[in-house]
């Protein structure tokens, strides 16, 4: 086998290829079978968190800008008339695809579009990304709507890093559920809740495999919820609130967690939100076990798992981001606000970093014209 980059001693040319950016790893798999190989092997990913190579972003479920007029027939007509003034307004849309953004480079980059008819994400979708086997790392989206009927979907999309492209997994099992709670814990994404087609509250569990592009059915949770929030906590998926059948829209606070090292459900925890409040904006810090939630136009935290934590005010989130807002936690002390000053208005994006000490603030980061659309879906990963 001959040199990985010939001229160069093998230390230097593993030093260029470590190097290489995310975007254009399916580029350099498809030089050779030996730049394959080693971009593909675990070392060249723990290399790349060794000299500060990887990079902390966030993926986004975002609207697509609407398209041009080109006369009196606008191009991808349907997507417009479904989509009216809100895809370009940053309000919700019907046409959607994925996102990265880093905050700190603040650079924004829209990932391939999805092969087929059809160019959109579904509505209502949901996001994890997943640590694979040789270091791949993958972004997937289950579920949602069918942007075109509506409709419900089982549908499974996984999008890997390594070779650049999209690819359809097995479909999700079972009724096809709406609103539930996802999040990724360990190399499997987990989903629970939400409701079937007839509107009836789930209390059941999934969790899919991405190497194995495999489903399996968990044990029940212990209360039907609707509309929870997935979150991965202390290695765990926490479920939190949501409500039954017989109580549309009067969210509970409590919150059920699944062990994937023993494959139980945890005692229900009472009152780790109050009743009432909607846990769509619930997020956890990876690694920290530190949760946040927008309340009362304000950022609040929970430190630690133990039940007797109190949620504390962080900071007031900026009027022109309050509405319909997401909001991302990383690692490092940063959390991400995206959201609007009203229902249909542009999408700006905030970021605050929580440091001991030091009063929280925040920064406002730039949102090019082509990157303002409503976001429906995030999360965190490093790359």
């Amino acid at each position: 086998m001959g040199d990985l980059i010939p001229g160069l001693p093998e230390e230097v040319a593993r030093e260029c290829l470590v190097r290489v950016g995310f975007d254009q790893l399916p580029v350099v798999r498809r030089i050779s079978r030996q730049w394959k190989e080693e971009v593909e092997s675990p070392d060249y990913h723990r290399l790349r968190r060794a000299e500060g190579l990887a990079r902390p972003v966030l993926a986004l479920v975002q609207a697509q800008p609407a398209p041009e007029e080109t006369g009196p027939v606008h191009k991808h007509s349907s997507t417009a008339a479904g989509a009216g003034a809100g895809a370009g307004s940053g309000g919700p849309a019907n046409s959607y695809r994925m996102v990265l953004l880093d905050p700190a480079e603040e650079r924004w980059a829209p990932l391939p579009a999805l092969p087929g008819p059809t160019e959109s994400l579904p509505l209502f979708c949901q996001v994890a990304a997943v640590d694979g086997g040789q270091g791949r790392k993958r972004l997937v989206v289950v579920g949602g709507w069918d942007p075109d009927t509506w409709a419900p979907t089982d549908s499974v999309l996984v999008y890997d890093f390594l070779t650049g492209a999209w690819r359809r997994g097995a479909p999700m099992p079972g009724p096809r559920r709406s609103f539930f709670a996802c999040a990724a814990v360990g190399g499997a994404v987990y989903v629970a809740g939400g409701h079937d087609e007839e509107k009836n509250a789930l209390r059941s569990a999934l969790a899919y495999d991405p190497d194995a592009d495999a489903w399996a059915s968990l044990p029940d949770m212990a209360a039907e919820r609707d509309e929870p929030r997935g979150l991965c906590v202390g290695g765990r998926f926490l479920v939190v609130g949501g409500y039954p059948t017989q109580a549309q829209g009067r969210f509970a606070g409590s919150a059920e967690a699944f062990d994937p090292a023993t494959s139980t459900w945890g005692p229900v925890q009472e009152g780790l939100l109050d009743d009432g409040v909607c846990p769509r904006t619930c997020c956890a810090a990876p690694g920290t076990g530190r949760m946040y939630m927008l309340r009362d136009g304000h950022l609040v935290a929970r430190d630690g798992g133990a039940a007797t934590a109190a949620w504390r005010t962080v900071a007031q989130v900026p009027e022109d981001a309050r509405t319909a807002a997401n909001v991302v936690a990383f690692p490092d002390g940063r959390v991400v606000v995206i959201g609007s000053g009203c229902h249909g208005g542009e999408q700006t994006v905030y970021v605050l970093r929580e440091e001991v000490g030091k009063a929280a603030s925040w920064a406002r980061a730039p949102a090019p014209t082509e990157f303002s659309g409503h976001v429906q879906a995030s999360c965190f990963l490093e790359i």
